[in-house]
């Protein structure tokens, strides 16, 4: 009997995936230097060369709070990497920077190759920077290659999941990315995707400020991209959404009670997983087809409700 796969990138694909961690102890080989920071990584079991993704986790986060978006992406046939960049960390993002570029570097020696199946083979030619929250500017910081630190591996597609420079405009945290002009950040024509939550400016409650206040948000990131770039915004669900069903640990638990929230954190990770998917295949392998249905509103495996919609070409 044939079975063929229908596509929908909101549900998990049809790859096996599994969830490695590799840290300074994970050594394969005398000649194959450990990462430098602790790495989660997902990937596809089935023998195959896979597009390589880097998700930087969002502020005091754990990159484990990211496992089943990850485990989701993965099943449609991508490697996706993880760092821990830090425990503890003040406003400035430098060091985040500094150690993202050595993992980059670390990633195109082809050390990666090493530590994952025999049969799995990472393709580096289709490199994709992704960020969440501080993290989605660090990513913007290092695509931008103007903080003294740069990628050794040519960024293919950028993207950034609510990203936040700060607590507010004129409140940026050091080094600022956000220029205030519109279409400003030069990326060399390279395509963008930026996600936002709808919830993102509004506070739980009135002891605590919204999570990211307009002007250092998604909308502003937007707004100074150049083309190609993508904007989609899920109504009705908060900043940390996408985030693991069971973020364990008094950290998860006090962070995810500072953002305003939607009711269930599955319908927004699988959104925020079938975006990115849809934009990786378009942009790494040459197939719009899920991305073109979504901008034409036509496709009946949406798990929320877009908010806002935005595409410049």
């Amino acid at each position: 009997m044939m079975i063929f796969y229908i596509k929908n990138a909101f549900e998990d694909g049809k790859y096996k995936t599994d969830i490695l961690t590799l840290d300074s102890s994970s050594r394969c080989c005398k000649t194959t230097p450990s990462p430098p920071k602790q790495l989660l990584v997902a990937t596809p079991v089935e023998e195959g060369e896979y597009p390589v993704v880097m998700l930087l986790h969002g502020y005091l986060l754990y990159n484990s709070f990211y496992s089943q978006l990850m485990s989701h992406v993965s099943s449609h046939g991508f490697i996706l990497i993880a760092p821990q960049l830090y425990s503890i960390a003040g406003p400035d993002i430098t060091d985040e920077i500094k150690s993202t570029a050595e993992i980059i570097h670390w990633l195109s020696v082809g050390s990666l190759n090493h530590f994952l199946p025999a049969q799995v083979i990472p393709n580096l030619s289709k490199f994709a920077l992704s960020g969440h929250s501080r993290g989605g500017k660090t990513a913007f910081a290092v695509a931008l290659k103007k903080f003294g630190y740069s990628s050794d591996l040519k960024i293919s597609t950028l993207i950034g999941i609510d990203p936040v420079d700060g607590t507010g405009k004129g409140q940026q945290t050091p080094p600022p990315v956000l220029a205030y002009e519109p279409n400003s950040l030069d990326l060399d024509k390279m395509p963008v995707l930026v996600i936002g939550s709808g919830l993102v400016e509004t506070a739980w409650n009135s002891l605590f400020p919204p999570c990211a206040h307009p002007g250092v948000n998604h909308e502003e990131f937007f707004r100074e991209c150049q083309s190609p770039a993508w904007h989609f915004v899920a109504e009705d669900y908060g900043h940390l959404d996408m985030l693991d069903d069971n973020t364990k640990g008094i950290r998860g638990m006090i962070f995810y009670c500072l953002c305003k929230n939607g009711e269930k954190r599955r319908p927004m990770r699988r959104f925020v997983g079938g975006i990115l998917v849809s934009f990786l295949k378009a942009y790494l392998e040459g197939d719009d087809f899920e991305l073109v249905k979504i901008k034409d509103g036509c496709h009946k495996g949406l798990p929320i409700k877009i908010q806002e919609f935005e595409v410049t070409k």
